[in-house]
């Protein structure tokens, strides 16, 4: 399977609307490695890396909305682009990282991992 078949057409939200989106109740997918994960993430999201997305995405609810989340909004892009195909409600969270702190999302982990 071709990762950049799915490279088209997904709903995003900025980061301002993923915060409010959360607080009501909508899941954050964290599509970054783990490297990425460990060195910094959203509290409350779920990790699942890009290329593990297809085997386990069974993992989440099919009963929340979903937003993912990489570093700067293309890898996220991709994966809800996947997840749609695969029946789940996703958004994407456009420019991802950079937009949370901008937008004053809560980040936990260590800067220096």
């Amino acid at each position: 399977m071709k990762i950049r078949h799915y490279l088209h057409g997904a709903p995003s939200v900025t980061a301002t609307e993923a915060i409010r989106l959360a607080a009501e109740g909508a899941l954050i997918v964290d599509v970054r490695r783990q490297f990425e994960w460990d060195r910094n993430n959203i509290p409350g999201s779920v990790h699942i890396p890009l290329e593990d997305l297809p085997r386990r995405c069974e993992e989440l609810p099919d009963d929340r909305l979903l937003i993912t989340f990489c570093t700067g909004g293309l890898r996220s892009y991709g994966a809800a682009n996947m997840l749609i195909e695969y029946g789940f409600e996703d958004r994407n969270m456009s420019k991802g990282l950079i937009d949370w702190r901008a937008a004053g999302g809560a980040l936990q982990g260590s800067a220096h991992a």
